[in-house]
C-alpha cells in the first residue's frame, strides 16, 4: 500500500508540474524613452484548467531563456539580471530591469524545453510594450508585432498589442505549431480576477479558425493572459512518452488608448 501510494503520489505531483503555465509581465505597456520597465518571468495557471491568473511555484531558470528584443532587432539576455521575490525557491517570481534605449515597439520573450516525469513540455511566453519619447504623442507601430519568433507553439498578435488594444476593441492572435497555422485549437483569453466557468467558457475563449486565428473583446481595462495548449502524444523520445506544448501571451489593455499621431513602421 505504502508503494502504490508513493507511485500515486509521484504520478499527482508530476501531472500537476507538466500542467502549469509560464509567462511573462511588465509593469506597463507604455514607458517614455529611458524609463525602465520591471519584467516578471511567472509560474502558475494552473487552477481551473489553466484558466485563472494565479501563482503556483516558481519557474526553472536552468531549461529557460528569457530576453528583451528591440525594434532593431537586438535581443538582450536578462536571464542573467533576475532575482527572487519570494522568500523560498517555491514562492514568488523572477524579476528584472531593463532600460530602454530605442524608440518602438519591444517584444519580452521566454522559452523553456524539459522532460517531467514521462512528459516533454515545451513553452513559449511573449509580452509587448512601447518605448516613445513622448506619452502625450505616441508612435502608431504598423508592423513587426505580427512577426513570429519561431517559437515551436507561438501565439502572435495580429493587431497592435499596445496602441490598438482597449474596451471594446477586438483582441486578435494567430495560433501558429511549427511556424503553421494550428486549427481548431481552444484559446483562453483570461482577464486578471476573472473565473472562467467550466468547459468551454464562450465568454472568454475562442476556437482558432482555418488561419490559426482567435478572437477577444475585453469589456474594461485589465491585464489579459492569453493561453493555448496543444498535445503530441504521437511525438516521444529518450526518457518521455509524449510532448505538451504551452504558449501564452500577456497583453495589458489600458481603459483608455494613448494618444497617437505619427506612424512609425518597425524594422
Amino acid at each position: 500500500m505504502r508503494k502504490m501510494f508513493v507511485c500515486c503520489f509521484s504520478l499527482l505531483i508530476t501531472s500537476i508540474a507538466t500542467a502549469h503555465d509560464n509567462w511573462v509581465e511588465t509593469n506597463t505597456s507604455l514607458v517614455r524613452l529611458g524609463d525602465i520597465v520591471h519584467v516578471d518571468l511567472k509560474l502558475g495557471n494552473h487552477g481551473n484548467d489553466h484558466r485563472d491568473f494565479k501563482l503556483s511555484g516558481k519557474v526553472s531558470l536552468e531549461s529557460s531563456s528569457i530576453s528583451v528584443i528591440s525594434p532593431k532587432g537586438e535581443a538582450f539576455d536578462l536571464k542573467s539580471h533576475l532575482v527572487e521575490t519570494g522568500l523560498s525557491t517555491k514562492e514568488g517570481y523572477w524579476t528584472g530591469r531593463y532600460t530602454t534605449t530605442q524608440p518602438g515597439l519591444h517584444v519580452v520573450a521566454s522559452t523553456s524545453d524539459g522532460v517531467r516525469g514521462t512528459t516533454r513540455s515545451i513553452k513559449s511566453a511573449k509580452t509587448y510594450f512601447l518605448a516613445s519619447e513622448k506619452l502625450d504623442d505616441v508612435p502608431v507601430v504598423t508592423s513587426g508585432f505580427n512577426k513570429p519568433l519561431g517559437h515551436s507553439l507561438e501565439l502572435v498578435p495580429v493587431i497592435n498589442p499596445v496602441t490598438a488594444v482597449g474596451p471594446g476593441q477586438p483582441i486578435r492572435v494567430k495560433v501558429l505549431l511549427y511556424s503553421k497555422p494550428l486549427k481548431s485549437a481552444r484559446v483562453s483569453f483570461i482577464p486578471r480576477g476573472a473565473v472562467l466557468a467550466e468547459g468551454f467558457d464562450k465568454n472568454f475563449e475562442d476556437e482558432s479558425d482555418a488561419d490559426g486565428i482567435a478572437k477577444f473583446t475585453p469589456k474594461e481595462g485589465n491585464v489579459v493572459l492569453v493561453v493555448v495548449h496543444h498535445v503530441a502524444p504521437d511525438q516521444k523520445g529518450e526518457g518521455y512518452s509524449d510532448t505538451k506544448y504551452a504558449a501564452t501571451l500577456t497583453m495589458i489593455v489600458p481603459q483608455l488608448q494613448p494618444h497617437s499621431s505619427k506612424v512609425l513602421t518597425a524594422q
